[in-house]
């Protein structure tokens, strides 16, 4: 890849990003009062977070098995409140230690 497409590629990808964050601050100058509304656009980030993740998680080199394992400890990591880290660590430790099982 040339340095010139490179770069132009970071400039779009920076301008989608701000155009992403800065439409929601010009149309909505006022609180959003609809319950709705606020649930779905609190909920809105998990969604595209998710979509995002598992075809990834699940298109690495390791067996369909390992990848469920470390996704199940992902979950469990995350249900009882562990930080991004921690869940990411437990996630990745635990796919790693179930990768060295025989068999998985």
């Amino acid at each position: 890849m040339r340095t010139a497409e490179m770069y132009t590629g970071i400039a779009v990808m920076a301008l989608v990003t701000y155009v992403i964050r800065m439409i929601p601050m010009a149309l909505f100058s006022r609180p959003i009062r609809s319950r709705f509304f606020q649930s779905f656009l609190y909920y809105v980030p998990y969604a595209v977070l998710s979509a995002m993740t598992f075809p990834g998680v699940f298109a690495g080199s390791l067996s369909t098995a390992v990848c469920s394992i470390g996704v199940l400890a992902a979950v469990i990591s995350a249900w009882f409140g562990g930080s991004l880290l921690q869940v990411a660590c437990a996630a990745a430790g635990t796919a790693w230690i179930a990768g060295l099982v025989p068999g998985l």
